[in-house]
Formats: structure tokens, sequence, C-alpha cells
């Protein structure tokens, strides 16, 4: 009985909730549609940025420590080299 109350009263909740969207909109629809649509696109570039600047870091990154690791290599290779001449 419960479960029945609170799921009734979500649903009437969102119910008023669309209801008084609709009617206290500020714009029309199609202004609405476009409005949403910008935002959607503005934030997608934004990801895509972030996401793309992550990926550079960490390529950057990547592309420091092998170099590190094939400095570290040649020293110990010419080490081992001297050590034995």
């Amino acid at each position: 009985m419960k479960n029945t109350k609170l799921i009734a009263g979500v649903l009437a909740g969102v119910g008023v909730g669309a209801l008084l969207g609709i009617l206290f909109a500020p714009h029309s629809g199609a202004k609405t549609r476009q409005k949403i649509m910008d935002s959607g696109s503005e934030f997608k570039d934004n990801v895509k940025n972030k996401f793309g600047n992550f990926g550079n870091a960490v390529a950057d990154k990547y592309e420091g420590m092998k170099n590190d690791m094939k400095d570290k290599a040649n020293t110990a290779k010419q080490e081992v080299k001297n050590s034995y001449l």
C-alpha cells in the first residue's frame, strides 16, 4: 500500500510540474527547442574539447616517459659497455 501511494504521489508531482512548466513557459515551443539544441551543441563542443585536451596531455606524458626510458636504457647500455672495456 505504501509503494502505491508513493508512486501515485510521484506521478501526480510530475504531472503538476509539467502542467505548470507549459503554462508558465517564457518562450514558444520552437524557440525553447532551439535554445535546448544550442545548449546541447555547446555542451557537446565543451566535452569534445576537454577530452581532446586530456588525450593530448596523456599522449605528451607518454612520449616524455618513453623518451626518458630510452635515455636511461642508453645510459645503462653505455655504462655496461664502458665497464667491460
